[in-house]
C-alpha cells in the first residue's frame, strides 16, 4: 500500500519536532528514516501509525486520508525496539494475540489461528520455540517473535522503531540480513527508524535523511552516499574530514593545495567547506629538496591502527586548515590498505603530505 505524507508538522510545547514534512512511499517499498536523536524520525513514524496526531498536514494510505482514522483501524503492524512481548504468554500465544482480539466477525477459527501462527513462526525460523516464554529467548529471537506477531494480522504497512537497537553488533548484522530477505518474500510496505547509517544503507530500498524536523535528502543508499545533498548528510553518513578554505572562480584554496570545483565557478572568494572521506586521502613523504609548498597538506602521523586489511591513521595538521575563529579539530583521519601501509613503512611521529583524491565542496552563501 502506498503512503503519502503531506506537509506534516508537529510541536511538543516549545519544541518543533516536524516542520512541513512531505514524502511519498511506494507500495511494497522498504524505507529507512535515518537521522540523529531528536530529528523527528520516530515522531513521524508514530503519526503514520496513528499513535500521535499531527498539528498540521495529512497522511494518506492508498490515496485515502487517514487523519481521522483510529490506530486500530489503520491495519498497521508496529515493532518496537524493546520487543513489547507479553512475558506471561508463550511464544505461540504472543503471536496469536492479535488474531484472538479481533472483532468476532473478523476473528479466524482456532484451527486457522494455529495454522497461521505456525506458518509465521516457520517464516521467522523459530517454530521450534512455540512453547517457550520470552524470558527463555535471546534478544534476537525475541525481536523475530515481535515481528511475527506484527505480521499475524496481515498489516498493509509495517512500522519498525529502532528494531535492532537493543541488540549487540553481531546479532544486529544477522537480523538486518534476515529482515531484508523477509521483506523480499512478503513485499509489505515497510518503514523503519534507525540512527545507524550502516543499517539504513544495507537494508533499505530508499533512505530518508532527517535533521531538526526536516527532510534533508531522499534517495537510494548509493545516491545518498555518492551525492550527499548537504553538509549535514555528508557528515552524518560515515567518517569524513572537514577542511576549511576559500572558493574563487572554480577553485577551492585549502592549506597547501587547491582543488578544482567547477560547480562553484561563480564563487568570489567565498567561504568553502571541503568534505573528504578517509579512504579518499593520498599519503606520501615530502620530496627531498623541494622548495616551498609540497603540493599537499603537511601533517604528522600521530597514531596508526592496523585491523585486518585496513590501516586507520590519525594525523595532526601542521599548517592548519582553519579559518580565523573556527574551532575545528585539526586531526585528519585516513584509511589505506594495510599492505600499502606496510610497504610504505610509515611510522608514528613521521611528517607526511596529505592530498585529497576526491572532495565534495560546499560554499557558504553570502549574507
Amino acid at each position: 500500500m502506498s503512503i503519502e505524507i503531506r506537509n506534516v508538522g508537529k510541536r511538543f510545547g516549545d519544541f518543533q519536532a516536524l516542520r512541513d514534512v512531505s514524502l511519498d512511499i511506494a507500495s511494497g517499498e522498504l524505507l529507512a528514516l535515518l537521522g540523529p536523536s531528536g530529528c523527528g524520525k520516530t515522531t513521524l513514524l508514530r503519526i503514520i501509525a496513528g499513535l500521535e496526531t499531527a498539528d498540521a498536514g495529512s497522511i494518506l494510505f492508498a490515496g485515502e486520508d487517514t487523519t481521522g482514522v483510529h490506530v486500530r483501524d489503520r491495519n498497521v503492524g508496529f515493532v518496537f525496539q524493546h520487543y513489547a512481548l507479553f512475558r506471561h504468554m508463550t511464544v505461540f500465544e504472543n503471536v496469536a494475540f492479535g488474531l484472538r482480539v479481533k472483532p468476532r466477525g473478523q476473528r479466524p477459527g482456532e484451527a486457522q489461528i494455529r495454522k497461521k501462527v505456525h506458518d509465521l513462526l516457520k517464516l521467522v525460523q523459530l517454530d521450534w520455540l512455540a512453547d517457550r516464554f520470552p524470558s527463555q529467548l535471546s534478544g534476537g529471537q525475541r525481536q523475530r517473535i515481535a515481528l511475527a506477531r506484527a505480521l499475524a494480522v496481515e498489516p498493509k504497512v509495517l512500522l519498525l522503531d529502532e528494531p535492532f537497537g537493543a541488540l549487540d553488533a553481531k546479532v544486529r548484522k544477522e537480523l538486518r540480513r534476515w529482515l531484508r530477505q523477509l521483506h523480499d518474500e512478503l513485499h509489505v510496505t515497510s518503514i523503519f527508524v534507525t540512527h545507524d547509517q550502516e543499517e539504513a544503507l544495507e537494508v533499505a530500498d530508499r533512505v530518508v535523511l532527517m535533521n531538526a524536523g526536516r527532510i534533508e535528502q531522499v534517495g537510494s543508499p548509493q545516491e545518498v552516499w555518492d551525492h550527499p545533498a548537504s553538509p549535514f548528510v555528508y557528515g552524518f553518513l560515515g567518517d569524513v574530514n572537514l577542511f576549511h578554505g576559500r572558493a574563487h572562480e572554480g577553485l577551492v584554496h585549502l592549506e597547501g593545495l587547491q582543488l578544482a570545483s567547477p560547480e562553484h565557478a561563480d564563487a568570489q572568494n567565498a567561504k568553502a567547506y571541503a568534505y573528504v572521506r578517509p579512504h579518499d586521502l593520498d599519503l606520501q613523504r615530502p620530496l627531498a629538496g623541494r622548495a616551498g609548498r609540497p603540493g599537499g597538506m603537511v601533517a604528522r602521523l600521530s597514531r596508526a591502527v592496523v585491523v585486518g586489511p585496513i590501516a586507520r591513521l590519525e594525523l595532526i595538521a601542521l599548517g592548519g586548515n582553519q579559518e580565523p575563529g573556527d574551532n575545528t579539530d585539526s586531526i585528519i583521519e585516513a584509511q589505506i590498505p594495510a599492505q600499502q601501509f606496510s610497504e610504505m613503512g610509515f611510522s608514528e611521529g613521521e611528517t607526511l603530505v596529505v592530498t585529497p583524491r576526491r572532495a565534495r565542496v560546499f560554499v557558504e552563501d553570502a549574507a
